[in-house]
């Protein structure tokens, strides 16, 4: 699979630092060297026949789409498209007017990440956001009018303008709207950000763990109750819409990163991942050079990985696939940690497989890292 990370945003958000420059020459500089990593890299996969491609980063919508369909024609010349392809484009829900839906339907795109956030203004001017609770609305409306059913929304919980009823609200709205899948997070407070400052002159009150974990479970039972399944942490997806995309990350399958700041995977040991300025990557590629690092994974990293990874998802961990992966030495250390979370009830293990009851999961980043090598 192919992640293509696009570093195009017209806004930056209270809670991260993302923005780049959307001038035309800047955009024209960054599609060459885009389309030139592609070519540079197209070695690099295994399987030339892809199941999955995906337009991430920043905001790739406000691309043109002859913009994106000439990514797409680039990427055509040295791959093979799966006849069921999962082709993704993560998109702002005020870039998703009439005109761009209407030629985006005429394209391979088929699958569609909306940045929706909240149906309620109050967490939307929290977060700096381009779009109101309207166009929030409006925009899915939208695409599933031009033929778009495959709808992942992303949801934001625990923030501070927010409260249980809206989060209910919120929950019944994506209902009503008949979304497939939705990835929803916790709000988290980066450093350096509008948020944390405001925070800081106590202007607004930091997110509570005790209602971020109240809502987190409340979502589960009510997506579960309509028909969702809770295939991920943070991800759950109706029968058919689950995102094959994350899925492939999840069952530490290869993929390849294309853009600035993108990160790949070998499928086996090896990671790599662009530098993050976009100039100096524009620089590189002209010169027919990859701006990439590369790391060796070693058998700790890889443990580590398999078990933060596994552990949030519905699959667990395989034992089977750990038995022959890893030393001895390594196996017995694993079966040694997690005696007592398994008596505690914290892990269990099914079908060969090791997996942390869903009633724990808003903890699963702590119990993984509990068994990791250090």
């Amino acid at each position: 699979m192919i992640y293509l990370h696009i570093p195009f945003c017209k806004q930056k958000c209270s809670y991260c630092n993302f923005h780049f420059s959307t001038s035309l020459h800047f955009k024209e500089e960054m599609i060459a060297a885009i389309k030139k990593e592609i070519f540079l890299r197209k070695d690099e996969l295994q399987d030339k026949n892809l199941k999955s491609l995906y337009f991430g980063g920043g905001t790739p919508s406000i691309l043109k789409v002859d913009e994106l369909k000439s990514i797409m024609d680039e990427v055509l010349k040295y791959f093979t498209f799966e006849k069921d392809i999962e082709i993704t484009l993560e998109a702002n829900p005020d870039d998703l007017d009439k005109s761009f839906l209407k030629d985006l339907a005429n394209t391979e795109i088929n699958r569609l990440s909306i940045g929706t956030q909240s149906f309620f203004n109050e967490d939307l001017m929290l977060m700096n956001r381009a779009h109101n609770s309207s166009e929030a609305e409006s925009s899915i409306k939208r695409a599933q009018d031009f033929g778009f059913e495959n709808i992942s929304i992303d949801l934001i919980y625990g923030s501070p303008t927010s409260n249980f009823e809206i989060w209910k609200e919120n929950l019944n709205k994506t209902i009503e709207l008949q979304v497939p899948h939705v990835s929803s997070y916790a709000l988290t407070i980066e450093p350096k950000t509008a948020l944390n400052q405001w925070i800081k002159q106590n202007k607004i009150a930091a997110p509570r763990e005790s209602e971020q974990n109240r809502e987190f479970y409340y979502m589960s039972d009510f997506l579960k109750d309509h028909g969702f399944e809770h295939y991920e942490i943070s991800n759950f997806g109706k029968p058919g819409f689950h995102s094959k995309h994350n899925s492939a990350y999840w069952k530490y399958q290869e993929y390849l990163g294309i853009g600035p700041s993108a990160h790949s995977y070998n499928g086996r040991n090896e990671r790599s991942w662009n530098i993050a300025n976009n100039k100096k990557y524009i620089n590189f590629l002209s010169e027919n050079k990859l701006a990439k690092e590369t790391e060796i994974l070693s058998e700790k990293d890889q443990f580590n990985e398999m078990l933060m990874i596994g552990l949030r998802t519905i699959w667990g961990v395989d034992l089977k696939s750990l038995n022959q992966k890893f030393s001895p030495e390594i196996l017995e250390y694993l079966q040694t940690e997690i005696n007592p979370k398994l008596n505690e009830g914290i892990l269990t293990i099914e079908n060969n497989h090791l997996k942390i009851p869903e009633k724990h999961w808003f903890l699963a980043d702590g119990i993984a890292s509990d068994l990791f090598l250090v």
